[in-house]
């Protein structure tokens, strides 16, 4: 991750470091993350595991919907995946606001490749704890 300065709930986030994610946005409301696509995240047909795009899907929603001090975390999510990547693409994830009312909201990502083309789109609804802030 190579954002500076990383947010607590980031530099504790050991999924996405091993992951090799990177925030390249981290405004309230709206993030952008990237992927390079591993060896080790295809399945046996040589394409990314959906599940890594979701988890990159999931980490921006994550970071856009975290827009205060309130921890707030995912009470659903849903994915269409639109297109297949392979080893040596780069992902990138954009979460944004669509509504936030109380302690809900609704956030949309779209992941891209290098080329711009959309791979998957990922629709988060969010759920504002009232746990207390982290330290």
């Amino acid at each position: 991750m190579t954002t500076a300065p990383l947010r607590r709930m980031l530099r504790d986030d050991h999924a996405a470091h091993w992951m090799g994610l990177d925030v390249l946005v981290d405004e309230p409301g709206h993030a952008v993350v990237s992927m390079r696509v591993r060896r080790d995240m295809l399945n046996g047909f040589a394409i990314t595991h959906g599940g890594f795009v979701f988890a990159l899907a999931d980490t921006a929603f994550a970071i856009a919907c975290n827009e205060d001090d309130a921890i707030t975390v995912a009470s659903g999510a849903d994915i269409s995946f639109l297109a297949s990547t392979v080893e040596g693409q780069v992902l990138t994830a954009d979460a944004r606001r669509r509504v936030r009312r109380g302690r809900t909201g609704v956030y949309d990502v779209t992941v891209t490749d290098e080329t711009g083309d959309v791979v998957a789109e990922f629709r988060g609804r969010s759920h504002t704890t009232r746990r207390p802030p982290l330290d």
